[in-house]
């Protein structure tokens, strides 16, 4: 299927009367999905433009070289200045899961972690209530350090809700599984046991959402052949953004998601106070994208067939005077300026749509390629980058 801007519109149109008809016939089984997958590449822990998207100063070169001559780059992206609206992660994040800003709500912060559940739905949500989507191919890939994160694969807003989660894949969803099965089996000790109760405890009590164990039968299969491949001791996996390009790479082979975000995040380790942890972070993410980008090349049920939305969660401050640089908490001017690159079938190659363009319009943009109207985002499509 190519997308072009006419199908692109008559999409818009058609999702809109695809929710008034679930609307109507709530239980009437949702239409099997046959549009394009999309891939949501959260270029996380937050990045200047100086460093990404910039010649003469990225690090990043694959994304500057080659993806941009690929898709539609619009420089000029904004996360929007309005009062409560904070430059952070998981903030970011949920803008452009909800397409709306302060669409999240504190369900009891402890100190120095945050508790956030979004108050509206998120594309996951959208797609598979509008579609015959399973959850398995829904897919949240998330970082280890960022636990809080796995919990924003739906929100509780009235219409939607947990029936339509997505799944989530990371390290610590993996951990899980390993420990659970791990006592379902019996083997060992009675000491060794009890060690293992108590660490899926441990991790257990961060899923402040009570989300819930089992995970599609799917996954349980993909973390069986994980182990088998990796084996027990965490040390032959790979660790932090390498990881998550494994796991989104291992989901294309073995799950075969129609929609999938992968929440990078390593930049924000320069919060150790180190410029290079930023810096070789987004060297790390930019091979990540090229690995990705290959597999579904590869792929030919991805290739031609794959539209993927690359994004940061925030940007950061350029103030040289800083004890720790690139900051992202004090919500400047660069804090707020970001950027996105679109490509895969129907979008305009090789174009700089240079005009102001707020974050919030991604989840528009994407319900517009796959068919669904995410009714209570409020920014607008990006047309503009279809044929």
């Amino acid at each position: 299927m190519r997308l072009d801007r006419r199908k692109f519109t008559v999409g818009l149109a058609a999702a809109a009367a695809i929710r008034g008809a679930n609307k109507s016939t709530s239980a009437q089984a949702a239409p099997a999905y046959r549009g394009p997958n999309v891939i949501i590449i959260r270029f996380g822990g937050g990045v200047r433009r100086r460093e990404t998207i910039l010649t003469g100063t990225t690090f990043a070169p694959f994304l500057l070289n080659v993806l941009t001559t690929r898709g539609a780059l619009i420089p000029s992206m904004t996360v929007a200045q309005l009062e409560g609206v904070d430059t952070s992660h998981a903030e970011g994040t949920l803008n452009i899961l909800t397409g709306r800003y302060r669409a999240y709500r504190d369900v009891g912060s402890p100190f120095l972690a945050q508790h956030l559940e979004p108050t509206e739905p998120t594309l996951f949500e959208y797609l598979r209530r509008a579609f015959d989507v399973p959850a398995h191919q829904a897919l949240l890939v998330n970082g280890e350090d960022r636990p809080q994160e796995e919990f924003f694969s739906y929100g509780v807003h009235k219409s939607h809700g947990v029936a339509y989660r997505s799944e989530v894949l990371s390290l610590y969803r993996y951990k899980l599984w390993k420990l659970r099965t791990r006592l379902s089996q019996g083997v060992g000790s009675e000491a060794e046991l009890s060690a293992v109760r108590n660490e899926l405890q441990k991790l257990e009590r961060h899923d402040y959402r009570g989300s819930g164990h089992a995970q599609a039968s799917q996954i349980e299969a993909m973390w069986q052949r994980w182990q088998d491949y990796y084996g027990d001791s965490g040390l032959k996996n790979p660790r932090g953004d390498s990881a998550l390009t494994e796991l989104a790479i291992w989901a294309l082979q073995h799950l075969r998601p129609r929609l999938m975000m992968i929440n990078y995040q390593d930049p924000d380790y320069v919060h150790w106070g180190n410029a290079t942890h930023y810096t070789r972070a987004i060297a790390v993410i930019d091979k990540g994208v090229e690995r990705l980008v290959n597999a579904i090349d590869a792929d030919p049920e991805y290739r031609d067939h794959t539209v993927l939305i690359i994004v940061p969660d925030c940007g950061r401050d350029a103030n040289p005077l800083m004890s720790v640089p690139f900051q992202h908490h004090f919500n400047s001017r660069s804090a707020h300026e970001i950027w996105t690159l679109i490509l895969g079938p129907g979008i305009v190659k090789g174009r700089v749509l240079d005009k102001p363009v707020d974050q919030t319009s991604i989840a528009a943009t994407v319900g517009g390629v796959m068919g669904f109207k995410p009714y209570r985002a409020e920014g607008r499509a990006l047309e503009e980058v279809f044929l």
